[in-house]
């Protein structure tokens, strides 16, 4: 009988994605198809040149590149591209469901109308389930480094033309601008959850505990995107382990952006010993030639994690998904008959 390698079961394996941001998922086809269309936006035009434009510095330069990018997405029609190549890119790694951060900030400043943003992810959506078996819900994050500005463009768009599937309010960009702006924060994350939506700030990428503690003190995160500098303070890591509030691990990003030295010595392994509730995602696939399906890779290769615990961070991510019940044992149920079957 054919034994299971872990790279075969990794393949096999049903994940959802939890941290994932819409114009980083810009496949490097699209993205040199984008360049070659918008000239003189100083995005390279060969695949050469744009992959060593992928080359980071540090955040804020990974930041200045994003921008960039981002500014090559000029229509409506271009958000759904985005959508619709994320979740095909998902389904052939056994993706089954994502929940995108979307900046309608960045759309704002390119001049496209909120609601014809909303009509394009609306549509992307559908796509997504029906062409390729993906769920996309949507989360709108604010670009910290803007301040105000991104505050009020981003709460107008979400309580005045949010799209069906918006589950959602985050917190992005360079968290060491963040505390002059604090209390405009506070108040977004406030009246976004006064609408039903769900509190999914980034904290503890590029700087302290301090920013974990703000985010989930000052704006009753539900999830936290990174999470990784929570090891420099022992009461921080205990509260994480009493509330089981959800990390989202980007390990292949933390390296390309310059947060952890070496992929060898990023925290994933010490997370996980602390009894944390860790979660893999690709944060910007295309940008740090990674994947979903490569975190788990890098889990098993670098970090000897087994099948068994790579199930247990697949389960992880579905359960601290905002999907409904029934798709969450749906995917369960494909994860448990992938587990049953013999090694």
């Amino acid at each position: 009988m054919d034994v299971r390698t872990t790279e075969e079961f990794i393949d096999a394996l049903p994940k959802v994605e939890l941290h994932v941001h819409l114009v980083g998922s810009a496949s490097v086809p699209t993205v040199l198809e984008l360049s070659r269309r918008h000239p003189g936006s100083g995005v390279p035009t060969n695949e050469e040149e744009l992959r060593a434009f992928y080359t980071f510095r540090d955040f804020p330069h990974f930041a200045e590149i994003y921008m960039a990018v981002n500014a090559l997405v000029r229509e409506p029609e271009d958000v759904a591209t985005l959508v619709t190549g994320l979740a095909r890119d998902l389904a052939a790694q056994r993706g089954r469901h994502v929940e995108l951060q979307v900046t309608p900030y960045a759309h704002h400043i390119v001049g496209m109308p909120a609601a014809a943003v909303t009509e394009a992810l609306d549509i992307a959506a559908r796509t997504a389930a029906e062409e390729h078996g993906v769920s996309v819900a949507y989360i709108f994050d604010i670009p910290g480094e803007y301040a105000e500005e991104a505050v009020k463009i981003t709460l107008d768009h979400a309580l005045g033309h949010p799209p069906a599937a918006l589950i959602g309010l985050g917190l992005a960009g360079i968290e060491q601008s963040r505390p002059p702006h604090r209390d405009a924060f506070r108040d977004a994350f406030r009246a976004a959850r006064a609408a039903g939506l769900h509190s999914l700030p980034h904290g503890g990428e590029m700087s302290g505990p301090e920013t974990i503690w703000e985010i989930i003190e000052g704006l009753a995160a539900e999830r936290v995107g990174h999470g990784i500098s929570c090891l420099a303070d022992p009461r921080l890591v205990a509260h994480l382990r009493e509330t089981q509030i959800p990390l989202e691990v980007c390990p292949t990003s933390n390296v390309c952006t310059g947060q952890v030295a070496d992929i060898s010595a990023h925290p994933l392994p010490a997370l996980l010993g602390e009894g944390l509730y860790v979660t893999l995602n690709s944060d910007d696939p295309p940008m740090f030639s990674t994947t979903l399906s490569r975190e788990y890779h890098v889990a098993a290769e670098v970090f000897g994690l087994g099948e068994a615990d790579l199930a247990a961070l697949a389960r992880n991510a579905v359960n601290a998904s905002f999907l409904d019940e029934a798709g969450k044992r749906a995917i369960h149920a494909e994860i448990d008959a992938l587990t049953a079957t013999p090694a």
